[in-house]
């Protein structure tokens, strides 16, 4: 009981420090934009580079407070947006509102009017990057709470995530069989955390451990699979029976396996693989 209590703390540590490091601003907020009347809500806006006689563009990070927006408005040259943080809200006329999310480039085509904006639930932020040579933007009207609530949620398909993961989890098991130690290197996320009955340690040690042979995860018979989703976070439990050389000896042992996944740029990276031992009557340790 002790140490399923550990494990959930430790689970719940390594998700937090993920979603503290993923909240980090990449550069300063910046001011409130006090001077201006195109938007609503509050907006900080922090300018990064002016344009000058070589670089006929500006670069500029705004910051939205929650259901904080910009007017409509038109960039004559166009404009780039790099999401940096959060999830928002960007609608050309005539079209529905997208929503994005950090990591995502938008597009902003010239002589478009449009708007953009933090969603109700969710700070924003975005470096804008905008060509000057056409002018400056072009301040429309304000954003309804019309238009603003007329967001259509995205249909979100779990269970082919749920599969993705699994197959995930199941070539994982392989490539540890095969000590395929450039496949795991791709699916382990840098700040990945291996929990053993013997401790814990980072991804660099669970590979040198495995490239060594220091511990051979030679056959993974899987009992039961089921996943959790929660946002980009997939919690995998895996009910396996474990054979298993650890220093030369083979062994065999029952485990629950907790598998954590973060989908990072589109691709699931695995953040944390925790091994807890089951006691079943039919099961024998050699």
């Amino acid at each position: 009981m002790k140490k399923a209590l550990y494990l959930m703390i430790l689970l719940s540590a390594i998700l937090s420090s993920r979603i503290t490091a993923q909240e980090t601003p990449v550069f300063p907020k910046g001011k409130i934009a006090a001077n201006t009347d195109n938007y609503t809500g509050t907006v900080w806006l922090s300018e990064l580079a002016e344009p000058d006689s070589i670089f006929n563009l500006s670069l500029a990070q705004a910051a939205f407070a929650p259901s904080s927006k910009l007017d409509w408005h038109i960039h004559p040259a166009g404009q780039y947006l790099l999401i940096t943080e959060g999830v928002g809200y960007y609608q050309e006329k005539g079209r529905p509102i997208q929503i994005v999310h950090k990591g995502d480039v938008i597009k902003c085509l010239p002589g478009v009017e449009h708007w953009h904006g933090a969603s109700p639930s969710s700070s924003f932020a975005y470096i804008g990057v905008t060509p000057t040579q056409k002018g400056k933007t072009i301040w429309q009207k304000r954003v309804t709470d019309t238009e603003y609530n007329s967001v259509k949620p995205p249909v979100v398909n779990n269970t082919n995530a749920e599969e993705e993961i699994k197959s995930l989890s199941q070539k994982k098991w392989q490539w540890m069989a095969d000590k395929n130690v450039d496949s795991l290197n791709a699916l382990f996320d840098e700040k990945s955390v291996f929990v053993h009955m013997g401790g814990s340690w980072g991804k660099t040690s669970e590979l040198n451990i495995i490239k060594s042979g220091g511990i051979w995860y030679k056959k993974a018979d899987i009992h039961s699979v089921s996943v959790n989703i929660i946002g980009s976070t997939a919690i995998l439990l895996n009910n396996i029976t474990l054979l298993a050389v650890v220093g030369g000896n083979e062994v065999t042992n029952p485990f629950i396996v907790t598998e954590v996944y973060i989908k990072e740029n589109g691709r699931w990276m695995l953040d944390s693989l925790s091994f807890t031992k089951l006691l079943r009557p039919n099961d024998t340790q050699h």
